[in-house]
């Protein structure tokens, strides 16, 4: 098909150097948790790790939907693997608001680490989060704008930066994971309908998902043009 032709994995690749640069940035910052674990004691900053491999989920999910173009030409596997990553996308920025935690006086064990040492720590996991976000989202623009054009795959990241913004305040504050809208979904709905119905009462999190939204945004379309700009000097 014409679609398989235009669907190579060369197309969306990234230089395995970038993978083991990606790698080695995650296990730093593994390392960076052991050891305040080890020196203060605290297990407090544990759940890291796990918010990192839940953003990581999209980005393999990503990958191996390049590997696979018969996922892109079949419809029905292309809209569950779309969904399934676009369900997980919001984890890859929530380790932003895990800063929020710098405050937290439960960190600290039986002996405190530098506020500088948990500002690195907590922003290490996050900008791990952020690219894998990234990336994977760009993947998902290149397949939508070989199957629907150039225009649809930028309204859809708009769309999809919208709702990360959105998944972020829910998680967050309303304390709901992407499996609650299977396990869950009624009460999951019932918050969202409510924040629809009363959007003044809950300016918070509209306001909270707008700025969000908006900066998720201009950071993805920075980042993007930021490795256009570099061409090769002849």
């Amino acid at each position: 098909m014409i679609l398989s032709k235009l669907v190579r994995p060369g197309n969306f690749s990234l230089s395995g150097t970038f993978h083991e640069w990606l790698l080695a940035s995650s296990c730093f910052s593994c390392l960076l948790l052991a050891a305040r674990m080890i020196i203060t004691g605290s297990a407090f900053y544990l759940f890291l790790p796990w918010n990192l491999f839940l953003a990581f989920i999209p980005y393999w999910i990503t990958w191996w939907m390049t590997r696979n173009v018969s996922i892109i030409e079949n419809k029905i596997k292309l809209a569950l693997a779309l969904a399934a990553c676009l369900l997980f996308i919001p984890n890859s920025f929530y380790i932003i608001t895990d800063l929020f935690h710098l405050s937290n006086p439960v960190a600290t064990g039986f002996r405190s680490a530098p506020r500088w040492f948990d500002l690195l720590l907590i922003f290490s996991f996050a900008w791990n989060g952020i690219l894998c976000g990234i990336i994977s989202l760009r993947r998902v623009e290149i397949i939508i704008s070989l199957i629907r054009g150039r225009n649809f795959s930028v309204l859809l990241v708009f769309g999809v930066m919208w709702l990360c913004a959105f998944g972020i305040y829910i998680g967050r504050f309303l304390r709901f994971n992407s499996w609650d809208i299977v396990t869950d979904p009624f009460s999951l709905a019932a918050e969202i309908v409510d924040m629809i119905i009363h959007p003044f009462e809950n300016s918070y999190a509209w306001g909270m998902t707008l700025c969000y939204a908006g900066f998720m945004t201009l950071l993805y379309f920075t980042i993007k043009k930021l490795s256009e700009s570099f061409v090769p000097v002849k």
